[in-house]
């Protein structure tokens, strides 16, 4: 059975699957360092393309901020005639920026700043000058911030301030043998732990677990569940992982079967694996996987970097901010042991405040029998079409079929699924599973190696 055909048959009948793997480790973070083997690069995505942009003032509603991160140098965001004016980008959660590209139009700034915020409200400046050109402007900076923009002071013309594109890249992990691929939100390589010291498989890979709750919890409190075999990290750390279809691995902070606990899908081949980490039912912990090849190939995915170096207290409430109304009592639902998925809401199933809440965007779509909950999980008729259920919860099923697989335009406007809205936009590469056919488009978590050599499980508090 596929990890998609499970996930389906777990989120509709509530089938459990037997295995257990419970983990949390005590590895402290390490700092972002550059000029070393694995140490932290500047990255060469631009996290700010497609994410919410604002702006103190528009010339008119024909160069709106939004064209200034929408990757077309066609299109600009142009201010009013008047100083002072800014530009800002919500990149989605706290990333470490280490350049920021400024494509100006015709009239751009001999004055102006770089500025990062935590909050959107408190500014730091990161970048200064009163001399510049115009033209594109390639800045290296180092700051870490939600949200970046420009402050601009002074006019080079009588005009106002006009980018084609925005641009900001984070900090990446360096490549190497100890694991870090670089993608937008990856950790540093040393966030995996020592990654040389791990065992030759006698089975088919080896499974590191490593701690990452910021020395909330020893390794002695950090427990993994497997097979029927249940062990803190300070007992046993690797785990040698047969082929098996056992589905789970559950992790636990505190105690075994405690309240704080996640887990990892998977199927292990005789000489391969598929897995992912999910937050289809629910969040309870942050995870991380690097998986590794013989043939020396890394891939990462999970919760990103700036999560696991937050507090769990600061995730919920970041959560609660992100989300639009309707959404925000999942942040309290089971706090603080988790954040439940909408569709187990009873805000959003048959009698609830916000059971219709994608009834009349379903019902012009096409979609006039299947439920609220029903749109969350991917149940009821649409568990036989994935298209339609994930157009649905990123809010493109109107839009062109080309169209809806583009990451770009999802999470536009309401109704939506905001909750995996904000999964993807803490996750590395921004590869989530926040709804059951999250991989339509191919937007889950789920990779796959063929000849793995280890995984490293980073979990986190």
């Amino acid at each position: 059975m596929s990890l998609r055909s499970r996930r389906k048959a777990r989120y509709r009948f509530g089938a459990t699957i037997v295995a257990v793997l419970s983990l949390v480790a005590g590895l402290l973070v390490t700092a972002l360092t550059t000029g070393s083997a694995g140490a932290a690069t500047c990255g060469t995505t631009n996290i700010a393309q497609g994410k919410t942009a604002t702006a103190s003032s528009l010339e008119n509603a024909s160069f709106p901020a939004s064209n200034a991160v929408d990757g077309n140098t066609g299109t600009r965001w142009s201010s009013a005639f008047a100083d002072p004016q800014w530009l800002e980008v919500d990149l989605g959660s706290s990333q470490a920026i280490c350049q920021v590209t400024l494509d100006w139009e015709a009239a751009y700034a001999t004055a102006f700043q770089i500025q990062t915020s935590a909050d959107g409200s408190t500014w730091t400046t990161i970048y200064s000058t009163t001399t510049g050109t115009g033209g594109v402007q390639a800045l290296n900076v180092s700051g870490t911030g939600r949200y970046v923009r420009m402050y601009g002071t002074t006019r080079a013309t009588p005009y106002g301030y006009s980018l084609w594109e925005f641009q900001v890249y984070g900090t990446s992990s360096g490549t190497g043998g100890s694991g870090g691929s670089g993608g937008s939100g990856a950790p540093p390589a040393s966030f995996w732990g020592n990654t040389s010291a791990i065992p030759a498989a006698h089975n088919v890979l080896e499974v590191s677990v490593v701690n990452q709750t910021n020395g909330q919890y020893p390794d002695s409190q950090v427990y993994w569940s497997f097979n029927g075999q249940t062990e803190s990290i300070a007992q046993q750390p690797y785990i040698d992982m047969p082929a098996n279809s056992a589905g789970r691995m559950y992790f636990y902070l505190g105690s075994p079967n405690g309240p704080y606990f996640d887990f990892i899908e998977f199927t292990v081949g005789t000489s391969s694996i598929n897995v992912d980490t999910t937050r289809v039912d629910r969040f309870g912990l942050k995870l991380a996987l690097l998986l590794h090849g013989h043939d020396g190939s890394d891939q990462e995915v999970g919760d990103n970097y700036a999560t696991f170096t937050e507090s769990r207290a600061a995730t919920f409430g970041r959560f609660e901010n992100f989300v639009p109304a309707e959404f925000k009592e999942l942040a309290t639902d089971d706090a603080p042991y988790g954040i439940p998925s909408p569709g187990n809401d009873p805000a959003f199933q048959a009698g609830g405040a916000y059971a219709n809440y994608f009834t009349s965007y379903a019902a012009a779509e096409g979609d006039t029998t299947d439920s609220t909950a029903q749109i969350f999980g991917c149940a009821g008729t649409l568990a036989g079409n994935p298209t339609l259920c994930a157009g649905l919860n990123r809010h493109v099923a109107q839009l062109p079929a080309a169209q809806q697989s583009d990451p770009a335009n999802f999470y536009q406007a309401a109704p939506a699924n905001y909750y995996a809205d904000f999964w993807h936009q803490n996750s590395i590469n921004g590869l989530a599973y926040g709804f059951p056919y999250d991989d339509d488009a191919g937007q889950s978590s789920d990779i796959s190696v063929t000849n793995p050599q280890y995984m490293v499980v980073a979990v986190g508090w």
